[in-house]
């Protein structure tokens, strides 16, 4: 087997780590919203559990990457793919944090019927899922096309998340004695907006990967 070929079975072996680790950041922000939904304590103890999954997986990508780098020392295209890798671990690792967050607040408005019917709350977590969908795809097909796509769906999470802060508030205001349930239910808006926020930046990474220019999605 030759350097080349054996470098790009590590390079391949690197994109199947990253690539799980995006289904399972996926699969716990799912889950972390059914629990919600369903006020399963239960089921959001599990998403917390679970979580050193993520975790084991973002170190594994670092120490890969950081033995591509020293063993291997990639240049050009091969070094943005292992930089991109180990830059969307890390917002993965965040977006598995978040999830862990929202079952924590699930845990907090507990089994207590809830203020009203639940339904702006996961219409925006099924957007921000879709978007993460949308941007692993980018990855494993180093499709630009399809990460600024992803990026431009931030803009309609955010508006979300505003509208949805402002009704929250003024619940807050006319019925002071859902202060503490409300309360949550605004924390489980923001770490979905900061979901949002994470998978524009693994979209900025594919970019990145493919095109060698930085860009700020964000912005």
């Amino acid at each position: 087997m030759s350097v080349r070929h054996g470098f790009e079975e590590e390079l391949i072996e690197l994109k199947t780590l990253v690539l799980d680790m995006g289904r399972r950041a996926k699969n716990a922000l799912t889950e972390s919203i059914e629990a919600l939904v369903t006020q399963d304590i239960d089921r959001a103890l599990e998403v917390i559990d679970k979580d050193y999954k993520i975790n084991r997986l973002d170190d594994e990508i670092n120490e890969k990457v950081i033995w591509l780098i020293a063993k291997q020392q990639p240049v050009a295209s091969d070094l943005r793919r292992v930089i991109s890798a180990i830059k969307i671990s890390t917002d993965l690792e965040r977006i598995g944090d978040l999830a862990v967050n929202i079952s924590k607040s699930t845990i907090r408005v507990g089994e207590k019927e809830l203020f009203k019917p639940l339904k702006d709350i996961p219409l925006m977590a099924e957007k921000v899922s879709d978007m993460l969908s949308q941007s692993m795809k980018a990855f494993h097909e180093e499709d630009v096309a399809i990460a600024l796509e992803t990026a431009d769906l931030d803009n309609e999470i955010d508006d979300m998340y505003g509208r949805l802060i402002k009704e929250l508030l003024d619940y807050i205001a006319h019925n002071p004695e859902l202060t503490p349930q409300v309360t949550q239910l605004a924390f489980i808006c923001r770490h979905l907006e900061r979901v949002g926020d994470h998978t524009t930046n693994i979209s900025e990474s594919v970019i990145f990967m493919v095109k060698g220019k930085q860009y700020d999605l964000n912005a």
